[in-house]
């Protein structure tokens, strides 16, 4: 029985991850360099801040340092985010759903505190989480398990009785290597046959999260 919901945050409740890309973006057009939005999801998506910065610096030979990448990263996302970032489609439906059926609801991310909470609060949106983990608290970010299983250490709850929300393949492959059963709504791309295989359910949005887990529930209780 399912008794914990965790959720991922950029490109599955908020529509950042094209903002991400964006800013990426601009710093490798400012040395004379460009990546595709393919080479994005496959590579950066759903991973952490300082990793992406330290791997387009190494790829590319970008004459910054660390310090230098993330303050421009910071400031060009503060710039995109100013003009507004959505929520994905039935993100605040879903989640009053859960609350409504007394889920713990854990937000599991690569992202900072500040950043996430800032959020969250620009959409009101805080109080559903009974938990939350930030890819400042693991030593390995995703496809690494480590944030999932923190995830399921702050719910009290073992694997089995989690559900992980991602929209990546590097997620997909956390949560699958946490052993949790993991649905994947796809953002940028969808995940190649073997993510696929990973995941308990891949649906085109939240808005179909609902009907899964009722059909779930009638199957459990017969």
């Amino acid at each position: 029985m399912k008794t914990t919901v965790i959720f991922d945050l950029d490109g599955l409740l908020i529509d950042s991850e094209i903002i991400s890309y964006r800013l990426y973006q601009d710093l490798l057009n400012e040395h004379g360099h460009s990546f595709t939005v393919e080479e994005y999801a496959r590579n950066y998506s759903g991973k952490t801040g300082v990793g992406n910065m330290e791997n387009l610096i190494r790829i590319y030979n970008l004459p910054v340092t660390m310090e230098e990448g993330l303050d421009f990263a910071e400031k060009r996302e503060k710039m995109y985010f100013e003009k507004g970032v959505d929520l994905k489609p039935g993100a605040v439906k879903l989640l009053q759903y859960l609350k409504d059926r007394s889920y713990k609801i854990i937000l599991a991310t690569s992202s900072t505190r500040d950043r996430a909470l800032g959020v969250l609060d620009q959409h009101g949106i805080r109080s559903y989480f009974d938990e939350m983990v930030f890819g400042t608290e693991v030593k390995r970010g995703k496809p690494n398990p480590d944030i999932f299983l923190k995830a399921c250490e702050k719910a009290g709850e073992i694997p089995e009785h989690c559900l992980v929300l991602e929209d990546s393949e590097a997620g997909v492959q956390a949560g699958h290597a946490a052993g949790i059963d993991v649905i994947c709504v796809p953002d940028m791309k969808m995940p190649g046959e073997e993510f696929r295989k990973m995941a308990a359910y891949i649906p085109d949005s939240l808005e179909q999260v609902i009907p899964w887990l009722e059909n779930r529930t009638i199957t459990e209780d017969r």
